[in-house]
């Protein structure tokens, strides 16, 4: 995924300049970096499946989906998930275990709604 800053301005998004994304960065590296060490290759490629798959399906994504669509065992996609819960970093699950919001998109009703330049809309978290 691409690293980007947006400033919210009224219903806008404004992609900010990149300096303002570097300045910041090099305090932040190894405090981040120490945060997502639980994280596996798995761990990310699920994450990045439900961040952009979300605004695409329009609703809360299961585990089996996520595990059919990345071909990885179901039992170690629910594992991943309750990791990347657990972490109250990434994503939150719905009482069906169903992924329904991954930071920064949610398909739940909040307040912040957004429109993608592909066409889809969603909320955001």
């Amino acid at each position: 995924m691409k690293n980007n800053i947006f400033l919210g301005i009224g219903r806008l998004m404004l992609p900010a300049p990149e300096s303002a994304l570097h300045k910041h960065v090099p305090e932040n590296r190894q405090a981040d970096s120490q945060e997502l060490a639980f994280m596996t290759a798995d761990h990310h490629r699920v994450r990045n499946f439900v961040v952009s798959e979300l605004p695409r399906a329009a609703a809360p994504l299961s585990p089996e989906l996520i595990a059919a669509r990345l071909e990885l065992p179901l039992t170690g996609v629910v594992a991943i998930l309750d990791d990347l819960e657990k972490h109250m970093t990434f994503l939150f699950r719905n009482p069906q275990g169903a992924v329904e919001w991954a930071y920064p998109v949610t398909v739940a009703r909040t307040p912040h709604k957004v429109t993608f330049s592909s066409g889809e809309k969603l909320y955001a978290a």
